[in-house]
């Protein structure tokens, strides 16, 4: 705070939002950071671009009507950091910030309010763009979109289609046109799929399209989804907890068999998890990504149960004569007709009937009780339940009678939803096995399986049978082998690649959303619209709410608000046969389907003819072996945001930006070559007695104690938010501070990759930081720069050029919490070594190097060195390598491993030279005297060691 005694010129808060408010306008007024296309309307005049290019990418973040905290902003920063950086490398850089707009949110804020979720959702942008704008972050504006605008999800809509009419040719290994699939279906390379007969040329029209659905990359299937009737919608796997709950709104979720839209991600598993091979990321992330795509090497088994073929999937055949029952998933097609030929039950162990007279009973009790449950609850539950379906299988090697369960450790969403159970050598077999009182057989050697199942490796036992099979005394490689060449030559078997990738689901029953550029004809057949009917906008609607559902009701249906608006969704068009009446689809895509391209429209967003002209990729995101190797995939050169994302959003944008790729839309196979996540602000807490949340700021510590109006409270640590009354606004810290000091602070906490606590307190000294810097160039009583044209000292060019090698480094690297310590050495050895005016030719450098951190007052002081062009797109400081050798160095000298004194040397002084001074010293002479030096010890650089008798 100024006071009466306070210069008029100091860098304070208030002047500091003057300057902040100033240059600001000053950069939208002259469009600083707007970055030149090759083509199209954002090409340069001259058609001349910068040699070097540079795409920096923060993720897409979602317009919140609760605003940001100081949390929000740190990747922000960061990137914004790194483009100034290289732009004052000489890059042409592009940075923009697009809204990811969609939602329940928004739409759940409407329900409650009767807002439309637009008015809301445009709000929360303007006010976010307004904190962000406050931040300084050098964005090109003309970029920036949001998935809610009608011209964003037309492209939207648009790649839907291609997608929709495309198909993967598994022997090409690409997506193709569905045009490109007619004719091989016509001429009979391509076989029908299961379940038609005869020439395609002769199926009828409805069967036809049916055949050319089987293979397309967007199909409709009757599938097992995730219910949720407290929010009204069906969610993807990814979207439920742990605990079988929403991830939004915390509703329980049911499993049930629906018609929806699924995309076929999994036909491009191989090259989702090869790829990644090609890509800058985090290997957490890469493993994160192989793991939930899940690739396994196995075979797969059928097995005669009741006169049907049930296939499993095993990675391990060679353990088949272990297998003493099966189990399917609850949810598997063939459960109800084996239960329906089953009859009542027999003689059986009552643990087996689930306390039912019938097996069909005992699956619809067994199916409602496990509802509920999720994915990760049924496969980590130690509780073993089932029940016995009232048939046996035929074990294909042994011929052994296996009886068949379904039970809820097995899933639908892995492998075939069926298992052959080997309790001897698998820990939940062994478990249910035990349970139901099964018998254990051992085909491996090695364990004690009366105590418990043995899971490492063995030679096989018991493993032999009169058709020619004997595995006893093979190990697991040759086993695998014989099994399953024995396996085809009897046709019960065959080699198989197996993922735990599932096909995306990609509906929702919901009003704020993309609305799907299809039809269907009063056969149910559906269409694609044309490109000219694009966009399908959302019609305004007076409700949107679905059907309200107990969000216990396990048994109730999806019903999606748009199906309420009949004149939107009944439609008379005209799609090439004549006018005739449709209806549309009043499902909407997920939230997913803007984030899945979003890069490539901040590539060409004004571009009404295409998402994006190929050589504006090209330019900002094609291959560049010249730079990054000739395997390089091409994508964004740096996209930074949380870990959070590392399945979901990445794994669905490489998809969507394959098929792109495979079509020729977009000349790299990946959307985003370099990755880095970034860690998070956390903040600390307060409850009270009663354990509920009290305002952080309104808490005081005295001697180690937290107290809140006189009440003692309890301190905890974690994430910064509303709901824990610990935010922090970034609005309070600007006006309190000023723009450039957040940004110091935050870039200064430590590594962007870490998480790290908020202090408030600890502002100040990136405040202090900044008054410093100023006061080397600015004169606090009048104004006016004050700088001398002295010259150097060697000591001042020593400090200057190690300055600037290290911050270049340390940019380049994102170390921005280094760049700050370093600026701040060098600040202090001004300020030490000039007390009055500092050498021009030491400061002009510094104010270079500080515009990426604190751009607002590093384009003041350049202005007050006498500049009139912007600070952005000044050549960054080089650096001479004579100024980063020292002459000389010190060395510690020890006696007997014990540090006695420490000398000055040449640097590159010798062995002989280094002990000849040590033993010069005086105080090593002290110690020397009397004994005798038995060896000498130099590390060059580093050290002496005397050892002595």
């Amino acid at each position: 705070m100024e006071t009466p005694s306070t210069p008029a010129h100091r860098y304070t808060a208030e002047l500091a939002n003057e300057i902040e408010k100033r240059w600001q306008q000053f950069w939208t007024d002259n469009g600083t950071f707007d970055a030149p296309n090759p083509v199209g309307d954002l090409a340069p005049a001259d058609g001349k671009l910068p040699e070097d290019k540079l795409f920096v990418q923060d993720m897409f973040p979602y317009p919140s009507g609760a605003g940001l905290h100081v949390g929000h902003p740190l990747g922000y920063i960061a990137t914004d950091v790194y483009a100034r950086y290289n732009r004052m490398l000489g890059k042409n850089v592009l940075h923009t910030l697009g809204y990811d707009a969609f939602g329940l949110p928004a739409e759940q804020y409407a329900i409650q309010t009767g807002t439309h979720p637009r008015t809301t959702t445009m709000a929360n942008i303007e006010n976010m763009r307004r904190q962000l704008g406050a931040l300084g972050l050098g964005h090109d504006q003309r970029r920036s979109v949001a998935t809610t605008d009608p011209e964003f999800y037309r492209w939207t809509q648009w790649i839907f289609l291609k997608i929709y009419n495309s198909w993967f040719d598994a022997e090409r290994q690409k997506a193709r046109p569905v045009d490109e699939l007619i004719p091989l279906l016509e001429s009979g390379e391509m076989p029908l799929p299961e379940g038609f007969e005869g020439p395609y040329s002769e199926l009828s029209r409805l069967d036809q399209q049916r055949v050319v659905d089987e293979f397309r990359l967007v199909y409709r299937a009757n599938s097992t989804v995730n219910w949720c009737p407290g929010l009204g919608t069906v969610l993807a796997n990814e979207e439920v907890t742990a605990e079988g709950r929403s991830e939004r709104g915390n509703f329980p979720v049911f499993r049930r068999r629906l018609s929806q839209w699924m995309m076929r991600i999994t036909a491009y598993a191989d090259r989702l998890i090869d790829d990644l091979d090609l890509l800058d990321w985090p290997e957490k992330v890469k493993t994160m990504q192989r793991n939930w795509i899940g690739r396994s090497h196995g075979a797969d088994v059928t097995f005669d149960v009741a006169g049907n073929d049930v296939t499993v999937f095993t990675t391990r055949p060679d353990t088949l004569f272990g297998a003493t029952y099966m189990v399917l998933a609850p949810e598997h097609e063939l459960v109800d007709a084996l239960v329906a030929d089953a009859g009542a039950y027999g003689d059986v162990d009552g643990r087996w009937t689930y306390g039912c007279a019938t097996p069909a009973e005992a699956v619809a009790a067994y199916r409602r009780d496990i509802a509920a449950k999720s994915d990760l609850e049924r496969q980590e539950n130690k509780e073993k339940t089932g029940v016995f379906l009232g048939v046996y299988g035929t074990n294909p090697v042994s011929g052994a009678q296996v009886p068949v369960f379904i039970a809820d450790y097995v899933l639908t969403g892995y492998g075939t939803g069926a298992i052959m159970a080997v309790p001897a050598h698998d820990e939940r077999d062994y478990e249910f096995a035990h349970v139901f009182g099964l018998p254990v057989i051992e085909v491996l050697s090695g364990g004690d399986i009366d105590k418990e199942a043995f899971v490492g490796d063995g030679p096989h036992v018991n493993s032999a049978n009169d058709s020619g099979l004997d595995l006893n005394g093979l190990g697991k490689a040759d086993a695998i082998a014989k099994v399953t060449a024995w396996l085809e030559e009897q046709g019960t078997g065959a080699t198989k690649v197996q993922y735990k990738l599932r096909d995306w689901l990609f509906a929702r029953q919901r009003y704020w959303g993309e609305p799907f550029p299809v039809v269907y004809d009063s056969e149910g057949v559906a269409h694609a619209l044309p490109e000219s009917m694009l966009p399908v906008e959302l019609p305004e609607v007076a409700d949107y709410t679905p059907p309200t559902f107990d969000p216990d009701d396990a048994e109730s249906e999806p019903h999606p608000p748009l199906a309420k608006e009949k004149d939107w969704v009944t439609v008379e068009l005209d799609l090439g046969d004549g006018p005739q009446t449709y209806r549309r689809d009043t499902n909407v895509m997920p939230q997913w389907a803007g984030s899945s391209w979003y890069q490539l429209r901040y590539i060409d967003p004004t571009n009404s003819e295409a998402f994006c002209d190929l050589e504006n990729e090209r330019y900002w995101t094609g291959p560049r072996p010249a730079e990054h190797g000739p395997e390089d995939p091409g994508g964004v050169d740096l996209y930074v945001g949380g870990v959070e994302h590392a399945v979901l959003h990445l794994l669905y944008s490489r998809f969507w930006h394959k098929v792109l790729f495979d079509l020729g839309y977009v000349s790299s196979k990946e959307p985003y070559r370099r990755l880095y996540n970034q860690g998070y602000i956390q903040a600390y807490a307060y409850t009270d007695s009663r354990g509920v949340y009290v305002p952080a700021a309104e808490v005081e510590e005295r001697d180690g104690k937290f107290y809140r109006d006189g009440e003692e409270v309890n301190r905890e640590y974690g994430k910064m938010g509303k709901s824990l009354k610990n935010a922090v606004a970034p609005d309070d810290i600007c006006r309190d501070y000023g723009a450039d000091t957040l940004r110091v602070y935050e870039m200064s906490m430590g590594p962007l990759d870490t998480s790290r606590p908020w202090a408030t307190k600890d502002v100040v000294g990136a405040h202090r930081f900044l008054q410093r810097t100023w006061r080397l160039v600015v004169n606090e009583d009048t104004g006016a720069a004050q700088l001398s044209d002295a010259e150097p000292t060697e000591d001042d060019l020593k400090a200057l050029h190690r300055t600037v090698a290290g911050v270049r480094e340390d940019y380049e690297h994102l170390r921005d919490n280094t760049v700050v310590a370093k600026l701040i050495e060098y600040v202090n050895h001004l300020t030490k070594a000039y007390p009055d005016d500092v050498p021009r030719e030491l400061v002009t450098p510094l104010v270079l190097m500080l515009a990426p951190l604190a751009p607002h007052l590093a384009e003041e002081l350049w202005r007050l060195l006498g500049h009139d062009e912007t600070v952005a797109y000044e050549h960054f400081p080089e650096f001479d390598e004579k100024w980063l050798v020292d002459d000389e160095v010190e060395l510690p000298v020890q006696i007997n491993g014990k540090v006695r004194a420490r000398i000055m040397v040449a640097a590159d002084a010798s062995k002989e030279d280094a002990v000849a001074a040590a033993k010069a010293d005086a105080k090593i002479a002290g110690h020397l005297e009397g004994k005798t030096v038995v060896k000498e010890i130099v590390v060059p650089g580093r050290m002496v060691n005397l050892v002595v008798k």
